[in-house]
């Protein structure tokens, strides 16, 4: 096969995914996408599956006459068609209710982010995204088997959907200054936000019929870190692994803690730690904003990384929308097929409505001593600084495919070689970078124990409070994450291990670990995109 050839059928490949998934094109840049929405009836959702199955046919049939570039995206692609093969008879289109709220929600979300075209082009296919998600709500209701969904991803889409109903409303209309333009939307919005609404009702009335398991199974949750990862253990290592290293960073942090407070117990200290936080969500944010400048300029004075020309980060408050599900912080990369390198960095607002006494316990959850940490790793160098690199790759499948475990990887590793290059200047900081590495141990041990049937909610929510210096409510939200997501939360400490695996190896090859030497490794395996780990490490040897 031709290299021409080869880029013809991963540009086919894509278009179909592009017209499959309008939402994540309008996220990627493409602005042609922005007035469609995805087609989420039954039809749809098996003639994907089908398109699956004949794309991994295709591309697994090209064995002979690629590249060494051209294999590593060959394998990429596979790899993120696997995972996909291999969750079709788990049926989430059947399960999960957010199935039917996040595309009309991202889609018009991404829309006023990055806000690529004129507000009037941008009302229009805001309008029309709105006008779907009444097709979309009905199609959840046709679809959802609840003698499969879980219960606890029920409860998370309710919640979810009433704060669509505002979202729709209110806050999206607000994005346009225009008069005469606002009302472009406004009406659809209103349709929206009643079907949002229609939607919650619907879910609480058949909240006792969820009889879903949301437990994935040992032997998928191996085959996806196996097949869809290329990662070389199973289940149970990779739980055991998430064990030993609390162990490990549990003792390096209760040494930690007895600089702090002379206590010798990290859960101790940070709990102290923890009640000294920003008194308003508003304060906390303008702490991320401090913190997220002050490790931009540890990296213009270092030269750890090569920071782009024209790159920019903004701090700000979480989408109304995502309020209800998530409760840490997160990061919007700009789109892979634009011009920008402006990021947006999300610090976690409580929802609307929050009692004053929970509020606090939710920025008990970003207390100040947390925060540099937290900055580095949303911001700089962790995704920020990643995706804005990896999105300079001429490679289509490079700037569109992507596995947590390589860039939530990143992110904890940007906290480690910051921790490592004196960033966390006093010990209470040092302490939370610990901190939050521990949290990802104790991820590991969570998410793969509930997904082993070996752990229920309950029992995951008190080891996360225990051993993740979690508030019960952001325990509580998160362990409903890792019940949504499987695998995922695994990710963070796993990844990071990787690349510290890789660092090693490299470093070694060149006899230097200076920081113009770790400048040089950042520079190239950022720019190698979201890769599986392995195949990062072959991208960059190549």
């Amino acid at each position: 096969m031709t290299s021409e050839t080869f880029a013809s059928l991963v540009q086919s490949y894509l278009n179909e995914r592009y017209d499959e998934s309008p939402s994540w094109a309008s996220m990627l840049g493409l602005t042609t996408y922005d007035e469609r929405s995805e087609d989420l009836s039954a039809e749809a959702f098996a003639r994907r599956e089908a398109q699956v199955v004949e794309w991994s046919r295709r591309f697994r049939a090209l064995n002979d006459g690629l590249a060494s570039e051209e294999q590593i995206d060959r394998d990429a692609i596979l790899s993120s068609l696997r995972g996909r093969e291999l969750l079709q008879p788990h049926l989430e289109w059947r399960r999960q209710p957010n199935t039917y709220l996040n595309p009309s929600l991202q889609g018009v979300f991404v829309l006023f982010l990055h806000r690529l075209r004129p507000e009037r082009d941008l009302a229009a296919a805001a309008r029309a995204r709105l006008e779907a998600a009444t097709t979309h709500v009905e199609h959840g209701r046709r679809n959802l088997d609840f003698s499969l969904v879980p219960r606890i991803y029920c409860d998370r889409a309710i919640g979810q959907a009433k704060a669509a109903a505002r979202y729709a409303r209110e806050l999206v209309p607000a994005e346009i200054k225009d008069a005469a333009t606002r009302e472009m939307v406004v009406a659809a919005g209103g349709n929206a936000a009643k079907a949002y609404e229609d939607f919650a009702a619907f879910l609480e009335a058949n909240q006792t019929r969820c009889a879903g398991n949301y437990a994935i199974g040992e032997p998928l949750y191996t085959a996806l870190l196996r097949e869809k990862e290329l990662l070389p253990y199973d289940a149970r290592e990779l739980r055991d692994r998430g064990r030993e290293q609390h162990d490990l960073l549990s003792s390096e942090a209760n040494r930690i803690a007895r600089e702090v407070d002379g206590s010798g117990d990290w859960v101790a200290a940070c709990a102290r730690l923890n009640r000294q936080h920003a008194s308003t969500p508003e304060a906390m944010k303008a702490e991320y904003e401090e913190w997220t400048e002050r490790a931009r300029s540890f990296l213009k004075d270092t030269g750890l990384v090569t920071l782009p020309r024209g790159e920019s980060c903004t701090v700000e408050p979480s989408p109304h929308f995502q309020r209800p599900i998530q409760a840490v912080a997160s990061y919007n990369a700009p789109p892979a097929f634009s011009d920008s390198f402006h990021g947006h960095f999300f610090v976690p607002y409580p929802p609307d409505g929050t009692p004053a006494e929970e509020v606090q316990k939710r920025l008990e959850g970003n207390c100040s001593a947390g925060i540099p940490t937290t900055a580095v790793h949303e911001a700089y160098p962790g995704h920020h600084w990643h995706l804005i690199t990896a999105k300079q790759n001429p490679s289509p499948i490079r700037r569109t495919h992507f596995t947590s475990y390589f860039a939530e990887g990143w992110g904890l590793y940007a906290e480690r070689v910051m921790r490592e290059q004196g960033f966390f200047t006093e010990p209470r900081y040092l302490l939370f970078q610990y901190e939050a590495t521990l949290f990802r141990a104790a991820r590991i041990v969570v998410d793969t124990s509930l997904h082993m049937g070996e752990m229920t909610f309950d029992e995951a929510v008190d080891f996360m409070v225990k051993n993740g210096n979690l508030t019960p409510p952001n325990a509580k939200a998160e362990v409903g994450r890792y019940c949504s997501w499987p695998t995922q939360a695994s990710s963070y400490l796993t990844g990071m291990l990787e690349i510290i695996d890789i660092r090693t190896r490299w470093l070694a090859k060149r006899g230097a670990a200076d920081r113009a030497a770790l400048r040089a490794f950042h520079d190239a395996i950022a720019s190698t995109g979201s890769l599986p780990t392995a195949l990062a490490e072959r991208a960059i040897a190549a």
